[in-house]
């Protein structure tokens, strides 16, 4: 689920306010899940400069709950296809005051990731369904939650690739109010807020395919060794080539255990590959892509070439 802010999310006491009206000037993306956990987490974080106070309570706004967020961790890069839905699991330590009941089945919690500063972050990434969360003594919880992402439904663009995205925790307790309701009141509501728990970065997913002609083949004669890597095009969706990448051709021998470098070449705009080796003997060619800042790395799986 992501929200790709237009307008400046508000920290503070207004941000907060934001669970009495819709989501202002953001772009969300999700389906499934806790309805009304995620709507709000949706406001809080995705709020606009307009998303202020239009609650029947004249000048109501959210408490500050007594919540902090700390051990927060999370997959040092993120790896994303082109479509599908990802799903990446998160543990945390919440902590809180003995007045705040997170056992109560309208108190939610969870994690979530924001590019840029966290008053007013480019795009944010969190999940459907709130975290679950075990007592490890009156004051202190461990957490587990997911972030949900969907490549290809606009959750990520090509742009987000090798980007910082810094982990935050959100947590609400509803206290028996209604955001729905005609007589909801936001200051009977309790908002914690944090974020700097840590930093990721979301990658590309890479494919790498090799063919190694003719089959079989004389010793001494040439073999010609094709393929092409392509990379997840989140603006697509779909896979396209990576052009002018360096690209490993590697050959194991029958009978051997290791891989051994042949030589190093470039893709080419389209992201193909080709080169040729003579026949020595039987064995297994493969392509090896060693990824980049924006890329995840890949192997062909190996063309086994007989020679006679």
């Amino acid at each position: 689920m992501r929200i790709r802010a237009t307008v400046a999310a508000v920290s503070g006491a207004l941000a907060l306010s934001a669970l009495a009206v819709p989501a202002a000037q953001a772009d969300v993306h999700a389906s499934g899940g806790d309805s009304t956990y995620h709507a709000a987490a949706a406001k809080i974080l995705g709020a606009g400069k307009s998303a202020f106070i239009t609650s029947p309570v004249a000048a109501a706004e959210p408490y500050k709950l007594n919540v902090s967020f700390s051990n927060f961790k999370v997959a040092k890069s993120i790896n994303a296809g082109a479509g599908g839905h990802l799903v990446v699991p998160v543990t945390y330590t919440l902590t809180h005051g003995t007045e705040v009941n997170i056992k109560a089945s309208d108190f939610d919690s969870g994690p979530y990731l924001y590019e840029g500063d966290m008053a007013m972050p480019d795009n944010v990434i969190f999940g459907e369904k709130a975290g679950t969360c075990t007592a490890t003594s009156a004051t202190v919880a461990n957490c587990k939650a997911n972030l949900d992402i969907y490549p290809g439904d606009g959750d990520l663009t090509n742009t987000d690739a090798g980007a910082r995205w810094t982990a935050g925790g959100i947590a609400i307790a509803f206290n028996g109010q209604d955001p729905e309701g005609n007589d909801f009141d936001p200051s009977k509501v309790g908002v914690a807020q944090q974020g700097d728990l840590g930093t990721t970065t979301v990658r590309r997913l890479s494919k790498l395919t090799v063919d190694a002609t003719p089959e079989p083949v004389v010793k001494g004669k040439t073999i010609t060794v094709t393929g092409k890597l392509t990379r997840a095009n989140w603006d697509g969706p779909n896979y396209t080539g990576y052009a002018t990448q360096p690209v490993q051709l590697q050959f194991r021998k029958n009978g051997a255990s290791a891989y051994t470098v042949v030589k190093t070449i470039k893709t080419t705009t389209t992201g193909a590959l080709k080169t040729t080796v003579k026949a020595t003997a039987d064995g297994f060619f493969r392509y090896v892509f060693a990824g980049t800042a924006t890329t995840v790395g890949s192997s062909a799986a190996a063309d086994f070439v007989d020679v006679k």
